[in-house]
Protein backbone atom coordinates (compact mmCIF):
# COMPACT_ATOMS: atom_id res chain seq x y z
CA UNK A 1 0.00 0.00 0.00
CA UNK A 2 2.81 2.40 0.89
CA UNK A 3 4.64 1.58 -2.36
CA UNK A 4 1.46 2.20 -4.38
CA UNK A 5 0.89 5.60 -2.75
CA UNK A 6 4.53 6.51 -3.33
CA UNK A 7 4.29 5.66 -7.03
CA UNK A 8 1.04 7.61 -7.42
CA UNK A 9 2.57 10.64 -5.71
CA UNK A 10 5.65 10.40 -7.93
CA UNK A 11 3.49 10.30 -11.07
CA UNK A 12 1.44 13.25 -9.84
CA UNK A 13 4.59 15.24 -9.12
CA UNK A 14 6.02 14.54 -12.58
CA UNK A 15 2.70 15.43 -14.20
CA UNK A 16 2.53 18.69 -12.25
CA UNK A 17 6.09 19.66 -13.20
CA UNK A 18 5.55 18.82 -16.87
CA UNK A 19 2.31 20.79 -16.98
CA UNK A 20 3.95 23.74 -15.24
CA UNK A 21 6.69 23.82 -17.87
CA UNK A 22 4.11 23.70 -20.65
CA UNK A 23 1.95 26.43 -19.17
CA UNK A 24 4.94 28.67 -18.47
CA UNK A 25 5.91 28.47 -22.14
CA UNK A 26 2.37 29.43 -23.11
CA UNK A 27 2.35 32.24 -20.56
CA UNK A 28 5.56 33.65 -22.02
CA UNK A 29 3.81 33.70 -25.39
CA UNK A 30 0.46 35.13 -24.21
CA UNK A 31 1.34 37.22 -21.13
CA UNK A 32 0.25 40.44 -22.83
CA UNK A 33 -3.30 39.12 -23.29
CA UNK A 34 -3.50 37.99 -19.67
CA UNK A 35 -2.04 41.23 -18.33
CA UNK A 36 -4.32 43.36 -20.50
CA UNK A 37 -7.36 41.41 -19.35
CA UNK A 38 -6.45 41.89 -15.70
CA UNK A 39 -5.92 45.63 -16.24
CA UNK A 40 -9.38 45.93 -17.77
CA UNK A 41 -10.82 44.11 -14.75
CA UNK A 42 -9.34 46.85 -12.60
CA UNK A 43 -10.77 49.53 -14.91
CA UNK A 44 -14.20 47.95 -14.55
CA UNK A 45 -13.87 48.06 -10.77
CA UNK A 46 -12.87 51.73 -10.83
CA UNK A 47 -15.82 52.54 -13.10
CA UNK A 48 -18.24 50.77 -10.76
CA UNK A 49 -16.85 52.77 -7.84
CA UNK A 50 -17.06 55.98 -9.86
CA UNK A 51 -20.75 55.58 -10.64
CA UNK A 52 -21.40 55.09 -6.91
CA UNK A 53 -20.31 58.71 -6.34
CA UNK A 54 -23.09 60.00 -8.59
CA UNK A 55 -25.76 57.55 -7.43
CA UNK A 56 -28.87 59.20 -6.02
CA UNK A 57 -31.24 56.97 -4.00
CA UNK A 58 -34.92 57.13 -4.82
CA UNK A 59 -38.13 55.10 -4.89
CA UNK A 60 -37.71 51.55 -6.17
CA UNK A 61 -38.97 51.19 -9.74
CA UNK A 62 -41.87 48.92 -10.58
CA UNK A 63 -40.50 45.50 -11.46
CA UNK A 64 -42.21 42.26 -12.45
CA UNK A 65 -39.53 40.15 -10.78
CA UNK A 66 -39.97 42.00 -7.49
CA UNK A 67 -43.69 41.34 -7.68
CA UNK A 68 -43.24 37.58 -8.25
CA UNK A 69 -40.26 36.86 -5.99
CA UNK A 70 -40.25 37.69 -2.25
CA UNK A 71 -37.32 39.76 -1.01
CA UNK A 72 -34.55 37.88 0.78
CA UNK A 73 -33.64 40.93 2.84
CA UNK A 74 -30.44 41.82 4.68
CA UNK A 75 -30.53 38.63 6.77
CA UNK A 76 -30.52 36.27 3.74
CA UNK A 77 -28.71 38.27 1.08
CA UNK A 78 -25.70 35.97 1.51
CA UNK A 79 -27.52 33.15 -0.33
CA UNK A 80 -26.99 34.77 -3.71
CA UNK A 81 -23.34 35.52 -2.98
CA UNK A 82 -22.77 31.94 -1.80
CA UNK A 83 -24.08 30.51 -5.08
CA UNK A 84 -21.97 32.96 -7.08
CA UNK A 85 -18.85 32.11 -5.06
CA UNK A 86 -19.48 28.42 -5.71
CA UNK A 87 -19.69 29.04 -9.47
CA UNK A 88 -16.59 31.24 -9.45
CA UNK A 89 -14.37 28.86 -7.47
CA UNK A 90 -15.61 25.77 -9.33
CA UNK A 91 -14.69 27.27 -12.67
CA UNK A 92 -11.23 28.33 -11.45
CA UNK A 93 -10.54 24.84 -10.14
CA UNK A 94 -11.66 23.32 -13.45
CA UNK A 95 -9.33 25.54 -15.48
CA UNK A 96 -6.38 24.31 -13.38
CA UNK A 97 -7.31 20.61 -13.54
CA UNK A 98 -4.64 19.85 -16.22
CA UNK A 99 -2.01 20.23 -13.48
CA UNK A 100 -3.46 17.25 -11.60
CA UNK A 101 -5.49 14.98 -13.86
CA UNK A 102 -4.13 12.86 -16.69
CA UNK A 103 -7.12 13.30 -19.01
CA UNK A 104 -7.17 16.94 -20.11
CA UNK A 105 -8.60 18.88 -23.02
CA UNK A 106 -7.56 22.48 -22.39
CA UNK A 107 -4.51 24.59 -21.68
CA UNK A 108 -5.01 26.79 -18.62
CA UNK A 109 -3.32 29.88 -20.07
CA UNK A 110 -5.18 29.70 -23.38
CA UNK A 111 -8.59 29.16 -21.78
CA UNK A 112 -8.08 32.20 -19.55
CA UNK A 113 -7.10 34.30 -22.58
CA UNK A 114 -10.51 33.53 -24.06
CA UNK A 115 -12.39 34.03 -20.79
CA UNK A 116 -10.77 37.42 -20.19
CA UNK A 117 -11.59 38.48 -23.76
CA UNK A 118 -15.28 37.63 -23.19
CA UNK A 119 -15.33 39.35 -19.80
CA UNK A 120 -13.64 42.53 -21.01
CA UNK A 121 -15.93 42.92 -24.02
CA UNK A 122 -19.04 42.42 -21.88
CA UNK A 123 -17.82 44.72 -19.11
CA UNK A 124 -16.95 47.45 -21.61
CA UNK A 125 -20.58 47.45 -22.76
CA UNK A 126 -21.71 47.40 -19.13
CA UNK A 127 -19.65 50.49 -18.25
CA UNK A 128 -21.20 52.41 -21.14
CA UNK A 129 -24.67 51.32 -20.07
CA UNK A 130 -24.64 52.14 -16.38
CA UNK A 131 -22.93 55.49 -16.94
CA UNK A 132 -25.56 56.39 -19.54
CA UNK A 133 -28.50 56.06 -17.14
CA UNK A 134 -28.31 55.85 -13.34
CA UNK A 135 -31.23 54.01 -11.81
CA UNK A 136 -32.08 54.15 -8.09
CA UNK A 137 -30.60 51.06 -6.46
CA UNK A 138 -33.18 48.49 -5.30
CA UNK A 139 -30.91 46.83 -2.71
CA UNK A 140 -31.51 47.54 0.97
CA UNK A 141 -28.27 49.50 1.39
CA UNK A 142 -28.93 51.66 -1.70
CA UNK A 143 -32.34 53.00 -0.67
CA UNK A 144 -33.20 56.36 0.81
CA UNK A 145 -32.00 56.77 4.40
CA UNK A 146 -29.05 54.39 4.09
CA UNK A 147 -25.58 55.78 4.77
CA UNK A 148 -24.13 53.47 2.10
CA UNK A 149 -26.43 54.74 -0.66
CA UNK A 150 -23.98 57.49 -1.62
CA UNK A 151 -20.25 57.95 -1.23
CA UNK A 152 -18.78 61.11 0.30
CA UNK A 153 -16.92 63.46 -1.99
CA UNK A 154 -13.37 62.09 -2.53
CA UNK A 155 -10.62 64.00 -0.80
CA UNK A 156 -8.25 63.46 -3.73
CA UNK A 157 -8.37 62.06 -7.23
CA UNK A 158 -6.31 59.07 -6.10
CA UNK A 159 -9.10 57.97 -3.78
CA UNK A 160 -11.31 57.26 -6.80
CA UNK A 161 -8.80 54.71 -8.10
CA UNK A 162 -8.63 52.76 -4.82
CA UNK A 163 -10.96 49.74 -4.86
CA UNK A 164 -12.12 48.65 -1.43
CA UNK A 165 -13.83 45.40 -0.47
CA UNK A 166 -16.68 47.34 1.10
CA UNK A 167 -17.25 49.17 -2.17
CA UNK A 168 -17.42 45.89 -4.09
CA UNK A 169 -19.96 44.32 -1.72
CA UNK A 170 -22.04 47.44 -1.05
CA UNK A 171 -21.84 49.15 -4.42
CA UNK A 172 -24.75 51.14 -5.84
CA UNK A 173 -25.59 52.56 -9.25
CA UNK A 174 -23.88 49.98 -11.49
CA UNK A 175 -27.09 48.22 -12.44
CA UNK A 176 -27.59 47.67 -16.16
CA UNK A 177 -26.50 45.03 -16.65
CA UNK A 178 -25.60 42.48 -13.96
CA UNK A 179 -21.88 41.84 -13.44
CA UNK A 180 -22.67 38.66 -11.50
CA UNK A 181 -24.45 37.29 -14.57
CA UNK A 182 -21.56 38.29 -16.84
CA UNK A 183 -19.16 36.11 -14.88
CA UNK A 184 -21.69 33.32 -14.44
CA UNK A 185 -22.64 33.10 -18.12
CA UNK A 186 -19.09 33.44 -19.44
CA UNK A 187 -17.90 30.64 -17.16
CA UNK A 188 -20.80 28.33 -18.02
CA UNK A 189 -20.61 28.98 -21.77
CA UNK A 190 -16.89 28.23 -21.70
CA UNK A 191 -17.36 25.00 -19.77
CA UNK A 192 -20.25 23.99 -22.03
CA UNK A 193 -17.89 24.11 -25.02
CA UNK A 194 -14.69 22.72 -23.51
CA UNK A 195 -15.98 20.65 -20.59
CA UNK A 196 -16.33 16.88 -20.85
CA UNK A 197 -19.06 15.94 -18.37
CA UNK A 198 -22.57 16.25 -19.76
CA UNK A 199 -24.27 16.07 -16.38
CA UNK A 200 -22.15 18.95 -15.06
CA UNK A 201 -23.07 21.06 -18.08
CA UNK A 202 -26.78 20.54 -17.48
CA UNK A 203 -26.43 21.31 -13.78
CA UNK A 204 -24.41 24.44 -14.60
CA UNK A 205 -27.20 25.91 -16.73
CA UNK A 206 -29.71 25.08 -14.00
CA UNK A 207 -27.52 26.88 -11.46
CA UNK A 208 -27.36 29.89 -13.80
CA UNK A 209 -31.16 30.11 -13.80
CA UNK A 210 -31.25 29.77 -10.00
CA UNK A 211 -28.57 32.46 -9.70
CA UNK A 212 -30.66 34.80 -11.86
CA UNK A 213 -33.68 34.36 -9.61
CA UNK A 214 -31.60 34.84 -6.46
CA UNK A 215 -30.13 38.09 -7.78
CA UNK A 216 -33.64 39.44 -8.33
CA UNK A 217 -34.89 38.11 -4.99
CA UNK A 218 -32.00 39.73 -3.13
CA UNK A 219 -32.82 43.01 -4.94
CA UNK A 220 -29.25 43.44 -6.12
CA UNK A 221 -30.54 44.16 -9.61
CA UNK A 222 -33.76 44.84 -11.41
CA UNK A 223 -35.13 42.08 -13.62
CA UNK A 224 -34.12 44.02 -16.73
CA UNK A 225 -30.47 43.88 -15.61
CA UNK A 226 -30.57 40.09 -15.54
CA UNK A 227 -32.53 39.73 -18.78
CA UNK A 228 -30.20 42.05 -20.70
CA UNK A 229 -27.19 40.14 -19.37
CA UNK A 230 -28.55 36.82 -20.68
CA UNK A 231 -28.74 37.86 -24.33
CA UNK A 232 -25.88 40.40 -24.32
CA UNK A 233 -23.25 38.01 -22.94
CA UNK A 234 -24.27 35.24 -25.32
CA UNK A 235 -24.05 37.60 -28.30
CA UNK A 236 -20.69 38.98 -27.14
CA UNK A 237 -19.24 35.47 -26.79
CA UNK A 238 -20.63 34.52 -30.22
CA UNK A 239 -19.04 37.47 -32.04
CA UNK A 240 -15.78 37.67 -30.08
CA UNK A 241 -15.14 33.94 -30.49
CA UNK A 242 -15.23 34.35 -34.28
CA UNK A 243 -12.11 36.53 -34.08
CA UNK A 244 -10.18 34.22 -31.74
CA UNK A 245 -8.08 31.24 -32.86
CA UNK A 246 -9.50 27.85 -32.01
CA UNK A 247 -7.95 26.14 -29.02
CA UNK A 248 -5.58 23.27 -29.92
CA UNK A 249 -6.73 19.75 -29.14
CA UNK A 250 -4.73 18.26 -26.28
CA UNK A 251 -5.49 14.73 -27.46
CA UNK A 252 -2.89 15.31 -30.17
CA UNK A 253 -0.26 15.43 -27.37
CA UNK A 254 1.52 18.39 -28.87
CA UNK A 255 2.03 22.00 -27.87
CA UNK A 256 0.31 24.75 -29.85
CA UNK A 257 2.62 26.30 -32.41
CA UNK A 258 3.99 29.65 -31.25
CA UNK A 259 4.41 32.65 -33.54
CA UNK A 260 8.19 32.17 -33.53
CA UNK A 261 7.81 28.56 -34.66
CA UNK A 262 5.35 29.62 -37.33
CA UNK A 263 7.83 32.15 -38.70
CA UNK A 264 10.67 29.61 -38.74
CA UNK A 265 8.48 27.06 -40.51
CA UNK A 266 7.41 29.68 -43.04
CA UNK A 267 11.05 30.60 -43.74
CA UNK A 268 11.93 26.92 -44.13
CA UNK A 269 9.10 26.34 -46.60
CA UNK A 270 10.08 29.45 -48.55
CA UNK A 271 13.69 28.25 -48.75
CA UNK A 272 12.60 24.86 -50.04
CA UNK A 273 10.43 26.46 -52.71
CA UNK A 274 13.25 28.71 -53.86
CA UNK A 275 15.56 25.70 -54.10
CA UNK A 276 13.00 23.80 -56.15
CA UNK A 277 12.24 21.28 -53.42
CA UNK A 278 8.76 21.63 -51.98
CA UNK A 279 9.12 18.63 -49.73
CA UNK A 280 5.81 17.23 -50.95
CA UNK A 281 5.73 13.46 -51.05
CA UNK A 282 3.22 13.49 -53.90
CA UNK A 283 5.47 15.78 -55.92
CA UNK A 284 8.47 13.48 -55.36
CA UNK A 285 6.41 10.48 -56.42
CA UNK A 286 5.41 12.24 -59.65
CA UNK A 287 9.02 13.14 -60.40
CA UNK A 288 10.13 9.55 -59.94
CA UNK A 289 7.47 8.37 -62.35
CA UNK A 290 8.51 10.95 -64.90
CA UNK A 291 12.16 9.92 -64.66
CA UNK A 292 11.53 6.19 -64.74
CA UNK A 293 8.44 5.83 -66.89
CA UNK A 294 6.55 7.56 -69.64
CA UNK A 295 3.70 9.43 -67.93
CA UNK A 296 0.08 8.73 -68.75
CA UNK A 297 -2.75 11.15 -69.26
CA UNK A 298 -6.18 10.82 -67.67
CA UNK A 299 -7.42 8.50 -70.43
CA UNK A 300 -4.66 5.98 -69.73
CA UNK A 301 -2.85 6.60 -73.08
CA UNK A 302 0.81 7.46 -73.10
CA UNK A 303 2.02 10.82 -74.15
CA UNK A 304 4.03 9.16 -76.89
CA UNK A 305 0.92 7.46 -78.23
CA UNK A 306 -0.98 10.72 -78.22
CA UNK A 307 1.75 12.42 -80.24
CA UNK A 308 1.86 9.58 -82.81
CA UNK A 309 -1.90 9.70 -83.26
CA UNK A 310 -1.71 13.43 -83.80
CA UNK A 311 0.86 12.90 -86.54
Amino acid sequence: MTIYIGRAASKLCRRFCAETTTEMNLLAENWKNIFGGLILQYVHGVAARGVHYIHRPGPTLQDAGFFLLPELGAQRHYISETVFTFIFLSFILWTFHPFVFKNKRIYTVLIWCRVLAFLCASQFLRIITFFSTQLPGPNYHCREGSKLATLPRPKSILEVFVIKIQGVVYGCGDLIFSSHMIFTLVFIITYHKYGTTRCVKQCAWLIAVVQSLLIIASRKHYTVDVVVAWYTVNLVVFFVEKNLPELPDRTASSLPVSSRDKESRHREETRKLLNGNSGDVTDKRQRQQINGKIPEDSNGDTVHGTIMNAL
